[in-house]
């Protein structure tokens, strides 16, 4: 550790550090553009000007190194005039933007210029003008407004892992693109929106909409992948108008996918707010009361199962089992995509090592998934670590561009157990196997033969846990957390669409062909969105989005968090729960609670988990024992369960933003002539 002394304040930082951080852990605020703090030094803006003693000159403190004993003063006369000056080049070439600028109220570049720089300009020139860039239906670019911190340059080549971006020509006539003109591949590209200190990368979808003080704000969580990301809703008048990163270090850092940040718009289109009742053939409008007299009618006396979606909060899961345990049901499933899940220990599904703990593996073998399609920003964290050196990656499944380098170790099941070779001599070894791997007639097969591979290769240890599974969307650990499984007795999801129940109760479940439901099942859907499986439905019973309703998700490392209501639901819509409550009532099995907090804290004397709220998985594995092999494994290759990013739920495929999306990166490519 080193001693410095910031304005007469005395702390210590470690060696290595920058004087910029150490001013920081002194309480003092340093203005900067070009730099930050995940991103390597560029030093190129000057704007973070200190005096040091005995130095000639003010330095640039976020690349200039503390050493003991070191004398840092953070407002001289000196250190005033050089940042006054940088600040007046910096707007020679600015364009006075601010009032039609997406940026203004919450820009680097207004802020630092009132508090460092100062009230005038020397410069009477006529300011450069820069052509505009195209850089996809997400990114809006004035490029005249850059001044060249190289973040967004630097973002794309070391956190994305796609070096698009560069900059070309040198001085006045240098300017940032992608240089053939196209659009940003990368799945984390919105990133670039806060990254940038000015208005030069702006949300396209968000372009002249509102400005951030008309805006009320509400923490919250992304459901639309496993990651689980702290999120902001910006909300206002009743409509989601933006969706931004919090920073939480042990799941998303401070980034977020571009799914989960642009797909907001789909949140109001194709929605249900309203009852709906099927009479004579066809669904027609109804009041709560005829909905809940028609779900009586077609569902008391007779065999019924439950089917959840993939992104139904905790809550309603545990109010819809409870309902059917009191209507002496246990057909119960939560695997749409038929995963060969074995439920019976947390660890046979969750995300052992937790999203930080990838940090510290030394080498990762990936079997059936594409988290750079399935998770991209823990796909980040796993680029972050191999971009540290000392780690490799091997894939089983088809070759895959994951924006580091990876080593073939084969196609399918038959080349797991060779994967030990690969992890032999890692400290930590780590094993992701994506739930997709598992969708399929072997996968119970598969999850024996991976967790085999992991106590083969020394990850199952009482300090370590390399076991991990990657999970799709934001509900599907939290509904096996509380047993949304069959019971005793109870049918599976293949059995209930075989005929094997006379009444169905579809909870957000739109991800399953609805043409294997007999047609003399009565169908009671509940969800938010319109899609096939509501038109297959006798009863439609509205309910609320993520962004609509206070509920607990569980992401793939076992994680529960709160989302938190932004917004209220649409029409007659209401929360889950509150619609199960009710419908408890009709059907004679009333639910013993009447409120959020009863029913959470029923839900967590059932399951301990909820008691430990935003908590990652407990270190190491205590037992090695594996889960049943069920079967022998098959010899098909492995299949990526996730074609198109864009469009993969009711919300994003209701989405323009995300549909253009489609458009844009899933063109067709031209046939070649024949040889």
């Amino acid at each position: 550790m080193a001693k410095v002394t910031v304005d007469g304040i005395e702390v210590e930082v470690p060696n290595g550090s920058s004087v910029l951080q150490a001013c920081e852990a002194a309480g003092k605020e340093i203005p900067r553009f070009c730099y930050h703090e995940r991103l390597s030094v560029a030093g190129n803006c000057r704007m973070c000007l200190v005096e040091v003693e005995k130095a000639p000159k003010p330095v640039a403190s976020c690349a200039y190194p503390v050493m003991d004993g070191m004398k840092v003063f953070t407002d001289t006369p000196m250190v005033r005039n050089g940042r006054r000056g940088v600040m007046e080049f910096l707007l020679i070439n600015h364009p006075l933007d601010c009032p039609i600028c997406d940026q203004g109220g919450e820009c680097d570049l207004q802020d630092q210029a009132m508090s460092f720089g100062k009230d005038g300009s020397r410069y009477r020139e006529e300011k450069r003008s820069v052509k505009d860039k195209y850089m996809g239906p997400l990114i809006k670019t004035i490029m005249t407004r850059c001044i060249h911190c190289t973040r967004c340059i630097r973002f794309s080549a070391e956190v994305a892992g796609t070096p698009e971006l560069g900059a070309t020509n040198r001085g006045e006539s240098m300017e940032v693109g992608t240089y053939i003109e196209k659009a940003l591949t990368s799945e984390l590209s919105g990133n670039l929106i806060d990254l940038c200190p000015v208005g030069a990368l702006t949300s396209r979808p968000y372009a002249f909409v509102a400005r951030p003080w008309e805006l009320s704000k509400t923490d919250s969580v992304d459901v639309l992948d496993a990651t689980g990301a702290a999120i902001r809703v910006d909300v206002r008048g009743g409509e989601v108008l933006r969706i931004l990163p919090r920073t939480h270090d042990d799941v998303n850092e401070e980034w977020l996918g571009d799914r989960s940040r642009f797909a907001f718009d789909g949140l109001k289109r194709r929605r249900l707010d309203r009852p709906w009742v099927r009479r004579d053939g066809k669904l027609v409008p109804a009041s709560w009361a005829e909905a809940f007299g028609a779900v009586v009618q077609g569902v008391r006396g007779k065999s019924v199962g439950a089917i959840a979606g993939d992104m139904v909060e905790t809550e309603a899961l545990f109010a819809l089992k409870s309902m059917l345990a009191a209507m002496g049901s246990t057909n119960l499933d939560c695997r749409q995509d038929g995963a060969k899940i074995d439920a019976s220990r947390p660890d046979y599904y969750l995300f052992n090592s937790g999203i930080a703990g990838i940090e510290q593996a030394d080498a990762i073998v990936i079997i059936g998934s594409n988290p750079r399609v399935e998770a991209p920003v823990i796909n980040a964290r796993i680029r972050k670590r191999w971009s540290l050196g000392g780690m490799k990656v091997g894939v089983i499944g088809p070759k895959l561009d994951l924006t580091y380098p990876a080593t073939q170790l084969g196609t399918g099941p038959a080349d797991i157990a060779r994967a030990a070779e690969f992890l032999n001599g890692a400290k930590n070894p780590l094993i992701i196997l994506g739930r997709g791997a598992l969708a399929r007639a072997d996968g119970a097969a598969v999850l024996a033969a991976t967790w085999d591979l992991a106590r083969a290769a020394g990850a199952l240890r009482d300090d370590w846990h390399g076991f991990n599974m990657l999970h799709q969307f934001g509900g599907q650990v939290g509904a096996l957390d509380i047993g949304f499984l069959p019971g005793e007795g109870g049918k599976d999801m293949d059995a209930m669409l075989s005929g094997g129940v006379e009444a169905l109760w579809l909870l957000g479940a739109d991800g399953f062909d609805v043409a294997r439901i007999p047609a003399s099942t009565f169908v009671v859907y509940q969800g938010h969105h319109g899609e096939v499986a509501a038109a297959r439905a006798d009863v439609i019973l509205p309910g609320a989005a993520y962004t609509e309703k206070d509920g607990i998700w569980v992401n793939t490392e076992g994680r529960a968090q709160h989302g938190r209501m932004a917004v209220p639901p649409p029409g007659e819509a209401r929360e889950d729960w509150r619609v199960i409550r009710a419908a408890s009532q009709f059907l004679g099995v009333t639910l013993p609670y009447d409120t959020l907090d009863a029913l959470r804290a029923e839900m967590a004397t059932a399951h301990p988990i909820f008691r430990r709220m935003d908590q990652g998985p407990l270190a190491g594995c205590t037992d090695d024992a594996g889960p049943a092999a069920g079967g022998a494994l098959g010899a098909e290759p492995f299949t990526m369960p996730i074609a198109n990013y864009w469009q993969v739920d009711p919300i994003t495929r209701a989405s323009d933003t995300m549909a253009e999306c489609a458009a844009t990166y899933l063109k067709p490519q031209p046939l070649l002539a024949a040889e």
